[in-house]
């Protein structure tokens, strides 16, 4: 079963996105991680390449320990988050960090089952990633087709501020930080977590899917970030979307998508971010013969 992937950094020196892809016992793990751009004034772990990046690459390790088609999927993230926080522990026992200064990330996480014909796809989303399917016959369909309501919230923020002159991407972020900084906390002091988070104060609300594939799948599983080629720069619908990650290649896509928010950023685009990391796996399932 082939499978592509690429992930890269906004920026040169860190990438906040991760993908994992594991094959063992019957079994195809896709990890797809977005770490949430951390909103403190420093890092506490890991001043190289970031606290978020530190998250996103210790949970995956976790998780890769204890990979087992036995377990359920929300087993497994509790017993992972809940190693990666013991080793966060380990560097930040003494140090007073506040709450919007924790590290989250969005999850996509694929179990994809072989033990039976045809394959078992398990779906585990927390946040906003993206999983778009294609099954044999051409048709396209979103498997977790979930809409982050903090979008809009900041999409009005910086519409505001455009009717005020403010176009500056650096400016622009510093009046939103006060906002992120209250959403963050909400997100690592809530209840029931829709996101991946260190300190979970219940179990985490993901969302769940299982459903059947026959050979002849194919299978796209991004970042938001790389998901702005369809939204919200709207140069391919999901289908088209799929279709040119198939015949162009990750890396092509990946070069479009660069230059699309170039084009996004001189026209003072509604988004926080200039340019965001930007992650992608392309997974097939094989063929009839």
């Amino acid at each position: 079963m082939p499978w592509t992937a690429i992930c890269e950094g906004a920026g040169k020196h860190r990438n906040e996105d991760l993908i994992a892809v594991h094959e063992h016992d019957g079994v195809t793990d896709i990890l797809v991680i977005d770490g949430a751009t951390s909103l403190s004034e420093c890092d506490y772990i890991d001043t190289e390449e970031g606290d978020v990046a530190w998250f996103a690459r210790q949970f995956a390790a976790e998780l890769h320990k204890i990979l087992s088609p036995n377990a359920t999927q929300d087993a497994l993230v509790k017993q992972a988050i809940d190693a990666t926080r013991a080793a966060w522990l380990v560097h930040a026992e003494k140090t007073e960090i506040p709450h919007y200064a924790r590290p989250i990330a969005a999850l996509s996480w694929t179990r994809i089952f072989h033990h039976a014909e045809p394959d078992e796809l398990h779906l585990y989303s927390l946040g906003d990633c993206k999983t778009l399917l294609r099954s044999a016959d051409g048709a396209i369909c979103d498997l977790d087709p979930w809409i982050n309501p903090q979008e809009g919230v900041l999409q009005r923020e910086i519409s505001a501020m455009q009717a005020k002159g403010v176009s500056d991407p650096a400016e622009r972020r510093a009046l939103l930080t006060p906002l992120l900084r209250r959403r963050r906390e909400e997100q690592n002091t809530a209840l029931a977590p829709s996101i991946l988070c260190l300190y979970p104060q219940g179990p985490f609300t993901a969302r769940k899917s299982v459903l059947r594939i026959e050979p002849g799948t194919t299978l796209l599983s991004m970042t938001d970030g790389f998901y702005r080629l369809s939204d919200p720069y709207e140069l391919y619908s999901p289908a088209q979307l799929v279709e040119a990650c198939v015949t162009r290649g990750l890396d092509a896509m990946l070069s479009e998508l660069r230059t699309a928010e170039a084009a996004s950023a001189t026209k003072g685009g509604l988004t926080v971010k200039a340019a965001d990391d930007a992650a992608a796996v392309l997974w097939m399932s094989d063929s009839v013969a």
